[in-house]
């Protein structure tokens, strides 16, 4: 319901306003024949989720929810738009990942991205990656002048950016037509390899750049780190503000003007498949950097410069192919957030190096959105809805609230080499993973709906990704360790651990039980052996003896029926020879009848690790 204002031009004039109370009255009714207690207007409040950070998500958002003033495109505090027409003109720009070690290959992926689609390249150089000086023989046919460059380098972005930079006069680009990001982050790489490093090299390169590349900013401020650390939407805005504003210091120190080190520095963020985050993510941030622009005394040249990549922490191993419903969502929210840039990772990202189909529907993917849904037709899409307007202010106040903590505590290096930033992003982690152990967190092919038959594609390793620093996680993590035992126990002995579903009465008193008893079990990696359809008293232990089961044994039914059979079941299976046997439904369900109860909302890692445990399955 939205409560509109009065200003003589309501669509139901005839009609008196409706009000907040008068809906809230109508909720509270509602709840009530629900059983649920909503006295004290609580009705709000049994309706609202609550989020990381503090946020929390209404019902219900009217015009009093709207900040006072969020600009005009283009315009301080530039939370509707870097630029006056957003990509209103030709769309965000389509900036695809490559990070083989064969330029050769390299080349050729690039080469076919750029003839299908993509319009700016991301290069990995360096490490275990690729060599720095194969970088000419990758970028072989390309024109530089028409495609932008950004480079991720790590330590050796110096050499990186030299090499690029000699590249350009080889092929005789001129200095105002070369495009992109020589990707100097050194407060990056240390977030991620513990290793710490000065910030003279990436100034000199900026004062380089600044004087002679009109086009090219040196910096990178990478955030990817601190999310894929587990951090909160918040915490990776101020971290990222926090190196931003360290750039910013070093680069005036080192004599460039506030306007041209604004003008040096781009930023990198997550986009998740939760929709309406990642939109505030984006406007919130270039809120913020205009913050920080205007403290610096250069409000018109605050403009943030967003590179969107979608989330390495969703992304899953099994099933992969559900990775392209997440990364189109998370394309999308970036695109409609107002991003400049946006990478798709491939689907098989976590399983190795994509290949061509995957990289394809990678690009497809901004394609498609740009040119079939239109999405960068409209700037600033979501402008103007209470609840995302409403939800950046408030991820605004939480993320500079984060910044200044950084700040304080002596500023984001310092922080990083204290352990402050560790244990923020491992104390936000430890939340997320007991919500994914629960399943209050589904993951799709993962902890929800799992296929034990399917066959995963096969890909060849990725480089190592640099390591040392703050962790990577995963959104699968834990069941794919859980999976990864069941597989190695597949491997070894010719089948996976199973486990007997005996489920009781008739299909519609089971049914829901089973299936929910089956999919929570397979999510482990443990075959449910269904077979067959109920059993009594009487039936329960040959059919257990003839499953094949590794001694565990599920009960599935409905209360009634478990009260009248569950005890006699129970125990036919245990003199067939099942030393577990677990109940479907809440503890206290059936009395003393099984040895443990799985329900929606138990720790599912928990019960799936113990039932591996109980088979003998290696960890």
């Amino acid at each position: 319901m939205t409560v509109l204002p009065d200003d003589g031009l309501s669509l139901a004039a005839e009609f008196p306003d409706a009000t907040h109370e008068q809906w809230q009255r109508l909720v509270e009714g509602v709840l009530r024949k629900s059983g649920k207690d909503v006295s004290g207007g609580a009705a709000e409040d049994a309706l609202s989720t609550q989020l990381e950070d503090g946020l929390l998500t209404r019902p219900l958002y009217t015009v009093p929810d709207t900040p006072a003033d969020t600009g005009f495109p283009g315009f301080a505090p530039f939370v509707r738009g870097g630029t006056p027409a957003g990509g209103a003109a030709s769309g965000w720009d389509v900036r695809q990942r490559h990070l083989g070690t064969d330029p050769a290959q390299v080349n050729e992926a690039v080469l076919a991205d750029l003839e299908n689609g993509v319009t700016s390249l991301w290069l990995c150089l360096g490490g275990d990656g690729l060599p720095v000086d194969a970088l000419g023989r990758a970028l072989d046919g390309v024109y530089l002048d028409l495609a932008p460059v950004s480079l991720d380098a790590g330590a050796d972005f110096e050499a990186a950016a030299r090499a690029l930079l000699a590249l350009y006069a080889e092929r005789g680009t001129a200095p105002d037509a070369a495009r992109g990001c020589l990707g100097a982050d050194p407060l990056g790489h240390e977030a991620r390899t513990g290793e710490a490093a000065g910030l003279d090299a990436a100034v000199a390169l900026a004062r380089e750049t600044a004087a002679n590349w009109p086009g090219l900013r040196a910096l990178a401020v990478d955030a990817l780190p601190y999310h894929e650390a587990g951090g909160s939407a918040a915490q990776e805005l101020g971290l990222s503000l926090a190196a931003g504003t360290a750039y910013l210091r070093a680069l005036t120190a080192g004599g460039l003007g506030v306007e041209a080190a604004l003008g040096q520095v781009e930023f990198r963020y997550a986009a998740t498949a939760d929709q309406f985050l990642t939109i505030a993510k984006f406007r919130a941030a270039r809120r913020l950097w205009a913050r920080v622009a205007e403290a610096c005394g250069a409000p018109h040249a605050g403009a943030q410069r967003q590179h969107a990549v979608t989330s390495p922490v969703m992304m899953t191993r099994r099933d992969p192919w559900v990775n392209m419903l997440r990364t189109t969502v998370a394309c999308m929210a970036a695109g409609v957030g107002g991003a400049d840039s946006v990478t798709v990772l491939p689907f098989d990202h976590e399983l190795g190096l994509p290949d061509a189909f995957a990289r394809r529907i990678a690009r497809n993917t901004s394609s498609i959105l740009l040119e079939e849904s239109h999405l960068a037709r409209v700037v600033d899409p979501a402008g103007g809805s209470y609840y995302v307007e409403r939800l950046t202010d408030e991820l605004a106040d939480a993320a500079w609230e984060f910044f200044q903590t950084v700040e304080k505590a002596g500023g984001l290096a310092t922080a990083l080499r204290s352990g402050l930033v560790a244990d923020r992003l491992a104390a936000t982690w430890a939340k997320r993973s007991a919500k994914l152990a629960k399943r209050r967190e589904p993951v799709t092919g993962v902890s929800e709906f799992p296929l034990l038959s399917e066959q995963l594609p096969e890909r060849p390793p990725a480089p190592a990704a640099p390591s040392g620093g703050l962790p990577r996680v995963r959104r699968d993590e834990a069941y794919e360790a859980l999976r990864a035992r069941s597989d190695r126990h597949l491997a070894a002995t010719g089948a996976r651990p199973r486990i007997f579903l005996a489920a009781l009465g008739p299909a519609a008193a089971h049914t829901a039980r089973a299936t929910f008893a089956a999919n929570l079990f397979q999510a482990g990696g443990i075959q449910p052996v269904h077979d067959p359809v109920s059993v009594d008293a009487s039936t329960a232990a040959a059919a257990y003896a003839a499953s094949g089961a590794d001694g565990t044994a599920v009960l599935c039914s409905s209360d009634a029926l478990y009260e009248e059979h569950a005890e006699a079941v129970a125990a036919a299976l245990r003199s067939a020879g099942a030393t577990t046997v677990y109940l479907a439904g809440r503890p206290g369900t059936a009395g003393g009848a099984a040895d443990e109860h799985v329900h929606a909302g138990c720790d599912a890692v928990a019960v799936l690790s113990g039932a591996l445990d109980r088979m003998g399955v290696a960890p």
